[in-house]
């Protein structure tokens, strides 16, 4: 009969191998529970963010209003009007209201829509003159676009505008419309923590403990009264 050796596995790198084998036993059925539930993935990052710079998308080739809308113009002719994504991040998702219809014209200025969370609104302003063509009727079912492809199918509406070079002259393109996003996210905290000294919310609600960064979404935190605030600071033109 022939002689068999005993190996003992903890005295060689077998052990290493079991420790490998089982984390991979472990992390895979997590990753695909993962990847089939949005809503998870969502949860996690809402439970984590923290608003900052580097998280803010800026495409550049479109024109930013100083009331943090974007325009983009077509082939067409029409320009493509939404929300920016630093407008999204303070304020988390919303419902749209008031919305315009196609045929509709409007002065730059003019209301154009609200935003609404729970009983909580801002009005947004047009930052051109023009003729509505189409409303993205799409995001009134699913609001979540507005925050997850705002340059994309998040967009508003769709105008033909009638004094287009005189109205993007106010607004932001290319580096600077990326130096302006910097000093927004900037002018936000500092208005975040006057607004904390003014009201009741709870200050562990709007800022993180670590470094002070703000909590991503951070204006959901706050009463009816701070959102007209931001309001007249962050979306009226001037």
């Amino acid at each position: 009969m022939d002689e068999f050796s005993y190996i003992d596995i903890f005295a060689t790198k077998g052990i290493e191998y079991l420790i490998i084998i089982t984390f991979l036993v472990l992390l895979i059925p997590f990753w695909i529970i993962l990847n089939q539930n949005d809503k998870i993935v969502k949860q996690i990052k809402k439970v984590i963010g923290n608003l900052s710079f580097n998280m803010l998308r800026i495409p550049q080739g479109l024109f930013y209003s100083k009331n943090h809308t974007w325009m983009h113009m077509e082939k067409t002719g029409t320009a493509k009007l939404g929300l920016d994504d630093l407008l999204m991040h303070i304020t988390g998702e919303v419902k749209f209201s008031h919305l315009k219809n196609p045929g509709d014209k409007v002065t730059k200025g003019d209301l154009l829509a609200e935003i609404d969370q729970s009983d909580k609104n801002l009005r947004i302003f047009s930052p051109v003159s023009g003729k509505i063509v189409a409303t993205n009727t799409t995001m009134l079912s699913h609001p979540e676009i507005l925050s997850d492809d705002p340059y994309g199918n998040g967009w508003i509406y769709r105008i033909k505008p009638s004094n287009w070079m005189s109205d993007v002259k106010s607004c932001y393109f290319a580096d600077d419309a990326t130096n302006w996003s910097a000093r927004e996210l900037e002018r936000f905290k500092d208005f975040v923590s006057v607004s904390m000294r003014n009201c009741s919310s709870d200050p562990s609600m709007v800022i993180m403990q670590d470094g002070g960064e703000l909590v991503d979404h951070s204006l959901s935190a706050f009463p009816e009264g701070v959102w007209k605030n931001f309001e007249e600071e962050f979306l009226t033109l001037s």
